[in-house]
């Protein structure tokens, strides 16, 4: 696979630099490019290739130019075994895709599990190390702890606000000889990101320290989500006949991207429908715009690394097809304030329990109706992180509690052992050169 800048298409890098040096220096983000035509891999899987199966055989067909088939199954094997999303029928036309089965219950924990291993074989080929530095919240932070622990080439510095580190094995700490350094500073999650901002814009410090990223700003990052839409039509292919979509929460645009690579990918699909934002709307004559658009890429601000939007990478598919795509994505109005009705009629209606962005999902599949999809078209409701998380909000609108998967109590726990630090740049500046230093 081959890539290149949002904002430059004429410098071209491997699959295992971009991954590595994650940022390019003209501000943009990694995308595709070009169309990689996966139909005879897709439609030769059927519901009885296991997820695992899946990632390893969409893992060769796209980087078969540079890893061999053997390192590239291995990638998916390490980091799913025993590990599947779960496709929940919930009547004749809506199945809802569950992202929340990995080992910490955040949809993340896939993406990261690949990423992860991808890191470490793309580091092990190369005789080298490398370094993941991110701000994070509790979350975010259990499902990176849980991916890069154990890695042997991999180190991870974990910047929390004051209270929200959570979930971190004592056994994968950095000061027993694990690979993982959790470090809270005195301050918000802006502070968090504020400094780790200002280390990545820092680029010889990114060069000397092996600095990259692990959110979907890194192509490594975002490209594994393509697998579950992979997944999701391998269980649906010999169920039904008609049109497919797929719903899909808007967060910063991570998964709706990936499921536009999917269709690039050549993956049977229909149409996205999302919940509308600022940023990526309707516009008067009812067809997707991204607000952004209007200004030129090389007008604007470098992409943050620290808290990343996919809308730019969104842009470049619209640019790339821009009749098709105008009216393949649909964002729709969702009002947050109904997140508790849209939350009681999914419980009243299917027995299920909705996270936040789920909801809102939800939401723009009931406000599309026939607007978007006939009767006979069948729409995949993609649900993010587990509802035990949002235990209380859902046990207010709903009367019932989502029951926590075993073992989950377990990631909750505060870590205790851990770097405390002003929101000072010199001091997080420190830790890292400390830690790959090791």
């Amino acid at each position: 696979m081959k890539l290149v800048s949002t904002r430059n298409g004429d410098r071209v890098v491997s699959f295992g630099e971009a991954v590595l040096d994650s940022i390019p220096r003209d501000g943009g983000l990694y995308v595709p490019a070009r169309e990689e035509d996966l139909r005879p891999w897709i439609m030769y899987m059927d519901e009885g290739t296991s997820f695992a199966s899946i990632a390893g055989t969409l893992t060769a067909a796209l980087l078969r130019e540079e890893f061999s088939p053997v390192v590239t199954e291995r990638i998916a094997a390490s980091a799913f075994a025993g590990l599947s999303p779960e496709l929940r029928q919930l009547d004749d036309h809506l199945y809802s895709l569950e992202l929340f089965h990995g080992p910490t219950g955040c949809h993340k924990d896939f993406a990261l599990l690949w990423f992860a291993s991808a890191l470490e074989h793309i580091c092990a080929i190369q005789d080298r190390t490398a370094t993941v530095l991110a701000a994070t919240g509790g979350m975010t932070g259990r499902s990176m702890a849980r991916a890069f622990a154990g890695k042997s080439r991999l180190k991870t510095i974990l910047v929390y606000p004051k209270g929200a580190a959570v979930g971190i094995d004592d056994s994968a700490l950095g000061s027993r000889g694990g690979n993982i350094w959790p470090v809270e500073i005195d301050g918000s999650l802006s502070d968090a990101q504020r400094l780790v901002r200002n280390m990545y814009n820092d680029r010889e410090l990114v060069s000397r320290c092996g600095l990259t990223l692990a959110n979907t700003m890194n192509i490594g990052r975002l490209l594994p989500h393509v697998f579950s839409y992979m997944f999701a039509f391998t269980r649906l292919r010999k169920r039904v006949g008609g049109d497919i979509f797929y719903a899909v929460p808007s967060g910063n645009y991570g998964n709706l991207v990936a499921g536009l690579y999917s269709w690039k990918f050549s993956l049977p699909v229909n149409g996205f429908l999302t919940d509308a934002t600022p940023s990526l709307s309707c516009s008067v004559d009812g067809r997707c715009e991204c607000r952004d658009s209007s200004i030129p890429l090389l007008s604007r601000g470098a992409a943050d690394p620290a808290s990343p939007s996919n809308l730019e990478r969104l842009e470049q598919v619209f640019a790339v097809n821009p009749v098709m795509l105008k009216g393949f994505v649909f964002p729709v109005e969702v009002n947050p304030s109904s997140v508790g009705a849209l939350t009681q009629d999914a419980y009243r209606r299917y027995g299920v329990h909705l996270d936040t962005g789920a909801a809102l999902a939800y939401g723009a599949v009931a406000a599309a109706g026939n607007r978007v999809f006939s009767d006979e078209g069948t729409v995949v409701l993609m649900t993010k992180d587990h509802p035990a998380f949002e235990s209380e909000r859902i046990y207010r609108e709903t009367g019932s509690r989502p029951d926590l998967p075993p073992g989950f109590e377990a990631i909750s726990g505060k870590v205790e052992e851990l770097t405390r630090i002003d929101a000072d740049q010199g001091s997080l500046k420190a830790i890292v050169e400390a830690v790959t230093k090791e």
